[in-house]
């Protein structure tokens, strides 16, 4: 059988990279996904023009249509999607959101502490990434706005809050995933020394990326702290410009005409959104046990859950009671079709990148750049810097992807192989090392669902939030690899922590200089 010359080679590398160097380049997001697409689709034909257009045309069927069956989790996402964008909508219209806007300005007294509570609400929507980007963006973003603080800057709090709290916590969609997935590995070994779940925990505390991420949020939310433009951002949003008016209106849902409303019309809402997913999380989980005849409890139900149809009936229970506050208001007829519109439409630019980005994500799977990546990390390496080295590729990988989840598929069996191979002492901390590398490449991704959901949730532009992120991200993992060199060369957690703590004050120091040069020369 002849080898196909682009599949799992460097040219695999090419589609990836051109959507995201034009991405970043040009900052027209749908253009460049767009070229990447086109590009992959060509490499996976070689270059022949009909059946590359065929294969297109599969391709972007199987986003709703797959194994003769409806492709049940990007058609559920659109849809939680849309509702989520009515409910906003709605809940504009009967003036929940303003009244909720008032009585938060009336005991938050100033843009920290509207900033706080952005970062605590984490802790309430922790069970999904995509769930709390969406939801703790609705809530939140009326008060930001209030505050002058930046679309960017509230971006950025949702999406440095989500996927790190999520990969932390067991009990939560990555967390069931992540267990499922080092289970197998401890199994496949023979390893007995460890649960799965006591394993996750131990990666957890040496998840350098995620720790440092929070105490960068930390120190975001007191102030003082905002690296590279997104200093600029900020700059505007306190002369009132929350977000760049020249590439237009952003992801989101903007105000459909807010009368007098009650905050409890939001509160009831989105409760009964967050409690009726969560209890729709733990039954599903529940059914597809039952149906393998496996014992429930939490953790199994959450590996095993259907989180898209559980958003869905969490979001069609969250618009039944807007609904009620719609008829309770006496919307007329055009009053409601003019609010579903608003909601629906402010929905659509996501909904545009979203689509385009699970296509190339597709096309990249078929080219088997994720192999590729993961291939090159079996060349002859010093033995300590193998956590180093996992945590680039995995972040490599999920960068150029668009994907921590795959990245964890892909990875994870891989870093376990080599450690075992090596020194099992390096077991943990090489598979928390991809953890860490997943999640700082999905931080970084143009293409990430993450990274795109937490724009439309703060309803700012994509590309402005992927690029006031970078300065964090990047500074994290200098700190990160710090941290897991020291590990790889000493084999104890409490110094590589100790290490990156270190390199946390050095590079603190080092932003701090260069915001007080740039205010000097201001000056």
């Amino acid at each position: 059988m002849e080898l196909h010359p682009f599949i799992q080679t460097p040219w695999s590398l090419l589609p990836p990279l051109l959507a995201i160097v034009l991405a970043i380049s040009t900052r027209r997001v749908l253009l460049s996904l767009g070229l990447g697409i086109i590009l992959a689709a060509l490499l996976l034909q070689q270059f022949n023009p009909l059946t590359t257009v065929t294969h297109l045309m599969s391709q972007v069927s199987a986003l709703f249509w797959s194994d003769n069956t409806i492709n049940e989790w990007n058609v559920n996402i659109l849809l939680f999607l849309l509702l989520l964008g009515c409910i906003i909508s709605m809940l504009s219209r009967v003036g929940a959101t303003l009244a909720f806007a008032e009585w938060a300005q009336s005991r938050i007294k100033n843009r920290r502490q509207a900033k706080i509570m952005t970062g605590l609400l984490v802790f309430l929507f922790f069970i999904d990434d995509y769930f709390h980007s969406l939801s703790v963006g609705t809530i939140c973003r009326p008060v930001t706005d209030r505050f002058n603080i930046s679309r960017a800057k509230l971006a950025y709090l949702l999406d440095s809050t989500a996927a790190p709290v999520c990969v932390l916590m067991p009990i939560s969609s990555w967390g069931a995933y992540i267990i499922a997935l080092v289970g197998g590995i401890l199994a496949s070994h023979g390893l007995t020394g460890h649960s799965a779940l006591g394993a996750f925990l131990v990666m957890g505390s040496m998840n350098f990326y995620a720790i440092f991420t929070l105490l960068m949020v930390l120190l975001v939310i007191k102030g003082g702290w905002d690296l590279g433009s997104m200093a600029r951002h900020e700059e505007q949003a306190l002369q009132g410009k929350l977000f760049d008016a020249d590439k237009g209106t952003p992801p989101g849902v903007a105000d459909s005409g807010e009368q007098a409303g009650r905050m409890s019309e939001l509160l009831l809402a989105i409760g009964t959104l967050t409690l009726v997913t969560v209890v729709a999380l733990l039954l599903t989980g529940a059914q597809a046990l039952a149906g393998s005849e496996t014992p429930f409890n939490v953790l199994a139900a959450l590996e095993n859950t259907n989180v898209g149809r559980s958003l869905v009936l969490g979001g069609v229970a969250g618009f039944l009671v807007c609904a009620y506050a719609m008829i309770k208001h006496r919307v007329c007829l055009s009053g409601w079709l003019n609010t579903l519109a608003i909601g629906i439409k402010g929905m659509l630019p996501a909904i545009y990148i979203l689509l385009f980005a699970w296509t190339i994500a597709g096309l990249i799977g078929e080219l088997k750049t994720g192999q590729y990546l993961a291939s090159l990390v079996q060349q002859s390496i010093p033995l300590f810097m193998l956590p180093a080295i996992l945590f680039l590729l995995a972040g490599i990988m999920a960068f150029a992807t668009g994907t921590s989840w795959g990245t964890f598929g892909i990875m994870l069996p891989i870093a376990a192989d080599m450690t075992m191979a090596i020194d099992v002492q390096l077991l943990l901390p090489g598979m928390s090392a991809v953890m860490a590398g997943a999640v700082f490449g999905d931080h970084c991704s143009p293409i990430s669902d993450t990274t795109i959901l937490s724009s439309t949730g703060a309803s700012c532009h994509h590309i402005d939030h992927v690029i006031t992120q970078l300065p964090y991200a990047l500074s994290i993992a200098v700190v990160t690899l710090i941290g897991y060199l020291a590990l790889g060369y000493t084999a104890s957690v409490g110094i590589g922590l100790a290490a990156a703590m270190g390199g946390f004050i050095v590079v603190l120091a080092g932003w701090r200089w260069k915001i007080t040069l740039a205010v000097r020369r201001e000056a």
